[in-house]
């Protein structure tokens, strides 16, 4: 805990002056002093973590992510503290200001339980598969030509795995750390404190149902958040992108900046995991904005920008697999010796959406929509299974009440439903393709969340009825509330352990065997398809593969 702790602190200080230099750098590009200035500090924090992850995913296409990776951020932060050290000492003094004394307290607490949680817990199945190799790939070599031909799921080029591997510590010895799911964590509950306005406003606000769900995802994932699985990453940062956009709706905000913002965030959560694309839709409104005032500047400064994000992701895909998009053959630019054969990526492809459906036979990927559908519903627990009905019902919903807002040109309720339907969109999109739950769950907790709780909040009357209303929407929320804290807390406490209070319980790893080719040993797993993070390279068979040079620096190709 002790050692997380002040990894939080490593992330937080460096994120947030890497945010700050970005916001400058961008209002700078545009001619005026407007992002630095509306931004809160955790748009800061965000705003650095998708300029980290760039630069990870940059420096891992010439070296590994290590020592001289957070070497070169510290220095870059350090010339940045220096060169506006007045204005970030105002912005820093501001904001500690702006906070009560009981807020201070509170965010400490905060920090400390999401710090014990991210110190033990359990860690995902697909850690020890391929996350803990995939980030120790990124630590030890950077990025390597063919890996995925290796193992095919080292190919599914997730940029939250270089953020891991930046953060990771490896370099100094005894663990490789796995802390940002629990900092993205920390981050959303800072944000999803800010419920407690809903008391003063005496009724739940537009973005307050979706801080909801968010709280809800936090309860479930406390005792998970340990695993850098790419699934959090997404889920976590696609909560904080619909909680901020809704709260500009509700404000009343007109100002195309911060909704340009969060659109760029947009387009970064789709490099964490491709589920989340159509959220890349909330683009429209800024866009919309900008076109209508003409500003030619500013479209081009976010369109550079938009790709400056994805690139590095897009090349990192190229090199581990010779795939633009892997696993998706459709899109095939490049004709290099490394490319993972057609065959086995278009099966990789068919195999997680058959396993999202809740088949394991790549042979049932042909199955019509109704055939596998009802199967899949039964294998839901009782609680999503409500959430999944209620989304089908919300999206028509929605689509009516968004044209009904437009034709009435009632502002807020239009943008409202604007958001919900590309929340819908998505889960759609999530819904008839794989359906598995933690591949979609912000999609599926959302849909009605943020359709049916925007209606009620937007169009409930005043008087007795809405007072009733109220108040029964506390009521429920309060039940809700205490039940899942009671259980978070009850399972706290029956996994409490005095152990990892200084460090991070570690990777899991498995008994291994060994195989060589060319002179290299290569491992895989005694048991089962898990391998953990100490044998390495490794991968769940012996690998059909040859080197591509005399070393594994120079790559893998697939071996007919």
């Amino acid at each position: 805990m002790f050692s997380v702790g002040l990894i939080f602190l490593y992330i937080l200080a460096t994120t947030y002056v890497t945010g700050f230099l970005v916001l400058k750098g961008i209002d700078w590009l545009c001619g005026q002093e407007v992002a630095i200035r509306l931004a809160k500090a955790d748009g800061y924090v965000m705003a650095g973590l998708v300029a980290v992850t760039v630069y990870a995913q940059m420096f891992s296409l010439f070296y590994k992510v290590g020592f001289a990776a957070n070497l070169l951020l510290v220095g870059i932060c350090v010339v940045t503290a220096i060169v506006f050290r007045k204005s970030l000492a105002e912005e820093l003094r501001k904001q500690y200001e702006g906070l009560t004394k009981g807020r201070k307290i509170f965010y400490l607490l905060l920090f400390l339980f999401m710090a014990y949680g991210t110190s033990r817990g359990i860690l995902h199945y697909d850690t020890g598969l391929y996350h803990a190799q995939s980030i120790r790939w990124i630590e030890e070599y950077g990025v390597v030509k063919g890996l995925g031909n290796l193992h095919c799921r080292l190919a599914y080029n997730s940029s939250s795995f270089a953020l891991s591997a930046l953060y990771s510590f490896a370099f100094v010895g005894g663990q490789s750390y796995h802390c940002m799911a629990g900092f993205l964590a920390l981050m959303l509950a800072k944000v999803c404190s800010e419920l407690t306005g809903a008391w003063r406003a005496k009724k739940v606000r537009l973005s307050d149902w979706a801080r909801l769900m968010g709280i809800y995802y936090l309860l479930i994932i406390y005792d998970e958040m340990i695993s850098p699985a790419s699934d959090y990453f997404m889920v976590l940062t696609v909560f904080y992108i619909v909680i901020r956009y809704l709260e500009l709706i509700e404000r009343g905000e007109k100002s195309w900046v911060l909704y340009g913002l969060l659109s760029l965030l947009c387009v970064y959560v789709t490099s964490i995991k491709l589920s989340a694309a159509l959220i890349v839709l909330l683009v429209i409104k800024p866009a919309v904005i900008m076109i209508k005032e003409k500003k030619i500047r500013e479209i081009l400064v976010f369109i550079g920008c938009g790709l400056l994000i994805m690139m590095p992701y897009l090349i990192r895909n190229v090199v581990i697999s010779g795939w633009l998009v892997y696993p998706f053959t459709a899109i095939d630019f490049f004709d290099v010796d490394w490319k993972i054969p057609k065959g086995i990526a278009d099966y990789d492809a068919k195999e997680i959406q058959v396993w999202g459906r809740g088949m394991y036979d790549v042979a049932d990927y042909g199955k019509p929509f109704k055939e596998w559908a009802v199967s899949w519903f039964q294998l839901q627990g009782t609680v999503d299974r409500l959430f999944v009905l209620a989304g089908i019902v919300a999206v028509p919903v929605s689509v009516a009440a968004f044209l009904a807002a437009a034709g009435k040109k009632k502002e807020m309720l239009r943008d409202g439903m604007f958001v919900a339907l590309v929340i819908n969109a998505s889960f759609l999109f999530w819904l008839f393709s794989a359906p598995l739950i933690r591949y979609g769950c912000v999609y599926v907790w959302l849909a009605a969340a943020v359709t049916f709780g925007g209606l009620a909040t937007m169009l409930m009357p005043e008087g007795k009825l809405g007072k009733a209303f109220w108040r029964l929407a506390y009521v429920a929320i309060g039940l809700v509330g205490c039940y899942k804290t009671f259980a978070l807390g009850r399972e706290i406490a029956a996994g409490y352990s005095g152990e990892y209070f200084v460090t991070q319980k570690d990777y899991e790893n498995f008994e291994a065997l060994s195989y060589e080719i060319d002179g290299i040993t290569f491992y895989y797993p005694v048991q089962g398809d898990r391998i953990g993070y100490e044998a390495f390279p490794s991968s769940p068979y012996e690998a059909a593969l040859e080197l591509r040079g005399k070393g594994i620096e120079d790559g893998f190709r697939y071996k007919k």
